[in-house]
């Protein structure tokens, strides 16, 4: 995932191929999915300044590297991080805004 923000982020096409399911109870964010393929897209169309984008969605390099890992605890065991990037047990802390 690669973060965007509201302000700089532009859907420039495909908007019709987009599904959105609302969370249930307890949770925050919808969820969208590509009709065509079922790929996840994060959290595109999000209200908020910053939201979660499906990086392998992008169809050019944005620019930016990898910053950390969430949920390194519920990783398999198989997947090796590479990087000297932090590491959190769950979500890391929000930035502020």
């Amino acid at each position: 995932m690669v973060f965007a923000s509201k302000d700089t982020f532009r859907l420039i096409s495909g908007e019709d191929h987009i599904a959105i399911y609302e969370p249930k109870p307890g949770y925050k964010y919808n969820r969208t999915f590509c009709r065509t393929c079922g790929s996840g897209l994060g959290e595109v169309g999000s209200k908020e300044n910053t939201f979660p984008v499906n990086a392998n969605c992008l169809d050019d390099d944005p620019g930016i590297r990898n910053g950390f890992h969430e949920f390194v605890s519920e990783k398999p065991a198989w997947i090796n991080i590479c990087d000297d990037a932090p590491q959190f047990e769950k979500h890391p802390p929000m930035p502020e805004d």
